[in-house]
């Protein structure tokens, strides 16, 4: 028997054993690697057929907003089918990864760090970053400080997401105690962003921690004042809002078209810090539209868009601080975050490092 021939027959029953031992460690529908398989540079690299992709109808998806509404990340995909799906928090996209539904999705730190460790480290890979800033507790303009949050209902977006986390960071900062349902000092209420603004206007709750547009809308269409700009609370205003995960899994099979959408990323990121903006806003608000049925008023487009920087750039450093909040919080289980960012693709894109604070994947 020929070299080529026992090659040919051994490869199908080395794969069934990968599959096999996967399918083990995992829920996902779709088998994970094994942890010590860290790094993009040997992963085999087709092309795949589609790519399933989450974001959220915010500002603070800018990047994924104008990527799919302009059409730069069909474009960058080439003959890969791009299939989107909208949510309104991390938690939700998590659970869509974890059901092998979605391949890669934009969300908040929080999520992905709770994905990684609930998956021992194996489901997610963060590749990218997309937007630093563009989060604020907006509060009833009686409530002029964080006193006067005692005995109030405060709103974020989902338990356990990135908003929700920064909320009782904050809270318990300031000697509030709450408890993982919401209830304590301060009342937690989780719901969608589409509910907060008229809840707020009929004084159901009084204030809530949002991304944008959804802090915009309620102080301009609200009437609400900001209590807290989360930029404030982190060393040189940058924190990282929104990133772009992807399933191991995938990451490994088909790391081309993820290279293709990072290309689409950088062109859609490109897109708001060249030359004249005002084009590839009026796209997003388009898309918006499209999303929710309703585009944003001028004034609350420009001012949300003020309140976000597009980047490519993870800014790791603060994924450590959101992981010890998130912690703390007892809501996401406490794990070992090394390897929790695989850069590779990123930096040969953009020529250049980029930091993974320590957390990279083993090249």
């Amino acid at each position: 028997m020929s070299r080529q021939t026992r090659l040919r027959l051994a490869a199908p029953l080395a794969l069934v054993a990968v599959v096999s031992s996967a399918a083990c460690a995992t829920s996902s529908s779709d088998a994970q690697p094994p942890a010590s398989a860290r790094s993009t540079t040997a992963a085999a690299t087709s092309r795949a057929d589609e790519l399933r992709l989450g974001y959220f109808a915010n500002i603070t998806h800018a990047t994924a907003v104008y990527g799919v509404g302009s059409g730069s990340f069909q474009k960058a995909l080439g003959d890969t089918t791009l299939k989107t799906q909208v949510f309104n928090a991390g938690p939700a996209a998590v659970e869509a990864l974890f059901a092998g539904s979605l391949d890669a999705t934009f969300i908040g730190p929080n999520p992905a760090i709770n994905a990684f460790a609930k998956s021992n480290g194996e489901a997610i890979r963060i590749v990218a970053g997309a937007t630093s800033g563009g989060a604020s507790l907006v509060a009833n303009p009686e409530i002029t400080d964080a006193a006067a949050l005692r005995g109030k209902r405060i709103a974020s977006p989902q338990t356990g997401g990135t908003q929700d986390i920064a909320l009782r960071h904050f809270l318990a900062g300031k000697g509030f105690k709450t408890d993982e349902r919401g209830a304590g000092d301060v009342m937690i209420v989780a719901q969608e962003n589409s509910q907060t603004l008229d809840l707020f206007r009929s004084g159901g709750i009084d204030g809530a921690w949002v991304p944008e547009p959804w802090a915009s809308r309620l102080v301009l269409e609200g009437g609400g004042k900001v209590l807290v700009d989360e930029k404030d609370l982190w060393p040189g205003g940058q924190f990282v809002t929104t990133h772009l995960v992807v399933r191991t899994a995938f990451l490994r099979k088909h790391p081309d078209t993820i290279r293709a959408l990072l290309r689409g990323a950088l062109e859609a990121n490109n897109a708001f810090t060249a030359g004249d903006a005002a084009e590839p806003r009026k796209v997003v608000n388009a898309e918006l539209q499209k999303l929710s049925g309703k585009a944003l008023k001028p004034e609350t487009l420009d001012r949300a868009f003020s309140e976000i920087t597009v980047t490519l750039d993870p800014i790791a450093s603060s994924l450590k601080t959101s992981a010890e909040h998130a912690f703390a919080t007892g809501l996401v289980q406490k794990a070992d975050l090394s390897g929790i960012y695989d850069l590779t693709l990123l930096r040969e894109i953009l020529g250049k490092p980029v930091d993974d604070a320590g957390l990279g994947s083993a090249s």
